[in-house]
């Protein structure tokens, strides 16, 4: 058996960790040795109300198994919420290394039904959730030289589903918003990852039936766990986890075509060699695809 992964002293803060995904974490974490802060508005799915007894439950789970954990119900979707989040691991344990960001919530309806009352909730807990909780505990990670940082996308924001044009603009938001992590964090050992997952949760299980029953949340912690470890090198990646499997998701590029004196007649007559996909490249940041570019420019001229 390989050496198991551990986060002895290691502080992981976890949004949405008062059940489902977010719990698993929690739990499986702790018992490698991580001092948990379990955070949790402890609201219904659409995001209204609140339990203080949900973050709790999870805390006492993990205390009786004999880890640490902290209990936080303070909400992501303001900045306050996200600097008393940071401040509760501070406070409890001293310092912040690792990050996820779960928490999440749906509103689901057709687009040409989407009113902003839709919209804005969606995208204060996912997208600007993220950036509340993350923003001040990069500060502290910037200062101590390490860190590792896990989103939760969703295949709704990378592949579509139908009724969650709300759920699919935060959850890509987040792609671009590990991938740019995982640039500026480089230099000071921030590792930025984000996962995909299919799991059978509050959010989802009305949604996947019987089904369900293969993809509960169990399987997706391991990944996390990963991801959040010293060891883990990938950053600015994208996974899809569920039911035991594990891929990665990735943006390629095809190789192309172009001319110099591009017309949209060019683009209509080459349009199945623009969009072959028999060649492509994975840029790993904005900077490999332009290379990308000037290699085109360079043998035009």
């Amino acid at each position: 058996m390989t050496d198991q992964l551990g986060f002895d002293g290691q502080v992981t803060i976890i949004t949405g960790a008062g059940g489902g995904l977010g719990r698993e974490h929690a739990v499986l974490m702790a018992s490698r040795g991580a001092l948990v802060i379990v955070n949790d508005l402890g609201g219904a799915v659409d995001g209204t109300g609140s339990d203080q007894s949900a973050a709790a439950k999870v805390v006492e789970e993990i205390t009786s198994a004999g880890g640490e954990a902290v209990a936080n119900t303070n909400s992501v979707a303001t900045r306050e919420g996200g600097e008393a989040i940071v401040q509760s691991a501070v406070d409890a344990f001293g310092k912040v290394d690792i990050v996820i960001n779960n928490a999440g919530i749906l509103r689901d309806k057709a687009f040409h039904n989407m009113g902003e009352e839709l919209v804005a909730p969606v995208l204060d807990v996912h997208l600007r959730g993220a950036f509340n909780v993350t923003g001040p505990a990069w500060k502290r990670m910037r200062e101590q030289g390490y860190g590792r940082i896990i989103s939760t996308s969703s295949a709704a924001g990378l592949f579509g589903n139908f009724g969650q044009a709300n759920y699919g603009a935060a959850k890509m938001g987040l792609v671009g918003f590990t991938k740019v992590l995982a640039v500026e964090g480089a230099k000071y050992n921030i590792k930025a990852n984000a996962i995909a997952p299919l799991a059978r949760t509050r959010m989802t299980e009305d949604l996947l039936g019987a089904f369900g029953d293969s993809v509960g949340p169990e399987f997706v912690a391991p990944l996390v766990t990963y991801l959040a470890h010293e060891s883990c090198e990938p950053t600015g990646r994208v996974f899809s986890v569920g039911g035991g499997r594990v891929a990665e998701v990735f943006v390629g590029e095809t190789t192309g075509w172009g001319s110099r004196s591009l017309s949209p007649e060019d683009v209509r007559d080459n349009w199945s060699t623009i969009t072959d996909r028999e060649a492509y490249s994975v840029p790993a940041g904005i900077a490999d695809e332009t290379g990308l570019f000037i290699n085109f420019l360079q043998s035009a001229l």
